[in-house]
């Protein structure tokens, strides 16, 4: 799309509402702000949940292989206490 092309949406009346309402709590000048505005919240939370699941992911690999070294040095805890 070129830059400054001017494009047009035409919204149901209960979505047209709420972007109103919503330009006018967030204070902002257009509709086209408001939508821009949900697309970046959009993509900020998408990407956060990516990155919430690959923490997840992770996190579960590390607990596992930690598990896994304490089980096998857990003999030694008690050596030499006599």
């Amino acid at each position: 799309m070129k830059p400054n092309t001017k494009s047009s949406i035409t919204l149901p009346a209960h979505e047209l509402r709420l972007v109103k309402s919503l330009k006018a709590r967030l204070r902002l000048k257009s509709n086209v702000e408001v939508v821009r505005k949900g697309l970046q919240l959009l993509q900020q939370t998408t990407d956060r949940a990516a990155l919430k699941a690959a923490y997840r992911k992770a996190s579960l690999a590390a607990r596992t292989a930690t598990r896994a070294e304490v089980d096998a040095l857990d003999h030694l805890a008690g050596e030499g206490l006599d």
